[in-house]
This record gives C-alpha cells, sequence and structure tokens, in this order.
C-alpha cells in the first residue's frame, strides 16, 4: 500500500505555489519594485511571519520565482533533445530554437527585460549576472541531458561540462540581449554547435 500524501508537506507547496504565482504576477504587471513580503503576504492570504518562515527574505523569493521558470525551459530542452534521439547537433539546435522562442513570448522575462532602463532593475541581476538561479542550475541540467540522451562517452564530465556551458552562456547570452529574430540567433548558435560538438 502507498504512503498516504503528508497534509503538512501539500499544504506547504500549496502555499509556495500560491506565493510565487502572486510575486510573478506583481512583476509582470507592476515590476518587481511592486513586490514586497507584506503585500505577498496580505494576497496570499498568510502572515508575514509564515511567509518568511516559508520563503525567507525577498532575494529569496526572487530565486524561487526564477527557479521555476528556469524549470519550464528544463523541461522544454530535455524533449528537444529527445526528439533528436540520435544527433546531439541537432537536439541541441532545436533546444536553442526552443529557449529563444519560448524566451520571446515568455511574459515574465519581458517584463523584466522591458524594465532593465528604468527604475526598477533589481531582479536583473539575479537573473542575468549572478551564478545561481539560473546560470549554474542550466548548465548543470543541459550537462546531465546531453549525456543521458547522447552518450558522448568521448568526453570527460569536465570537456562535456565545458561545451555545454558555452552553449548555455550563448543562448543566454541571445535570450537576454536579443538583436534579431530568433532564426538568426539560432543559426549563428548552430555554427557554434556543430563546432563543439563534431
Amino acid at each position: 500500500m502507498a504512503d498516504a500524501p503528508n497534509f503538512q508537506t501539500e499544504m506547504r507547496q500549496l502555499l509556495r505555489d500560491r506565493v510565487v504565482d502572486t510575486a510573478r504576477r506583481l512583476v509582470i504587471t507592476e515590476g518587481w519594485g511592486a513586490v514586497n513580503m507584506s503585500r505577498v503576504a496580505k494576497e496570499v492570504g498568510v502572515s508575514r511571519p509564515v511567509l518568511y518562515k516559508e520563503i525567507g527574505k525577498k532575494e529569496d523569493l526572487a530565486e524561487v520565482v526564477i527557479r521555476q521558470e528556469v524549470e519550464v525551459f528544463l523541461v522544454g530542452i530535455s524533449a528537444c533533445l529527445a526528439a533528436h534521439p540520435d544527433d546531439v547537433v541537432a537536439g541541441c539546435v532545436a533546444a536553442v530554437d526552443f529557449t529563444l522562442r519560448t524566451g520571446a513570448d515568455n511574459t515574465l522575462l519581458k517584463s523584466v527585460l522591458a524594465r532593465r532602463t528604468g527604475a526598477d532593475t533589481t531582479l536583473l541581476p539575479t537573473l542575468m549576472t549572478e551564478t545561481e538561479p539560473v546560470l549554474g542550475p542550466a548548465v548543470d541540467a543541459v550537462t546531465t541531458a546531453v549525456r543521458a540522451q547522447y552518450g558522448l562517452a568521448e568526453l570527460s564530465d569536465t570537456e562535456l561540462m565545458a561545451r555545454t556551458e558555452s552553449l548555455v552562456r550563448l543562448a543566454l547570452s541571445h535570450l537576454f540581449q536579443p538583436i534579431g529574430p530568433v532564426e538568426r540567433a539560432v543559426a549563428q548558435i548552430e555554427f557554434v554547435i556543430a563546432h563543439i560538438f563534431r
């Protein structure tokens, strides 16, 4: 007989989901500057001490919100790799295409990037320049997914991670600072992928 779900665990997850959804909505509609723990607690329907105990400070909330967005991308990337089971280059190109197109349509990312020239830029460093919560987890997850899908036994773990880190950094650069159509960016990155994986 399977263990019954833990009620307390389910309630904590429900609370976290509501907190993240509320913070995400506020960022999209009003910007990160409108997000404060008192307001989030009130909108979710819990006390500030409960919110601080579950999430932490505002900076911790930023990481939780961004990490959830990153998970959406990582699931799609894995699906792209799986759709090209025998061709690492085609799989990685498809993953980059998915990432850039999904990013272009992502309302949270668009909202944050649209405010980069205003006073409300406090979420940008967390998103763009710090190793966590985007770059580090993305490199780890993509490296693991590429190894699982394609093997690439000829590459050591260090060599594979170096290649995927280059790929992830390049994709993030185009995602955060687009200067042309997605097709152009994908073609540029495909040239690099073809060289690092063949």
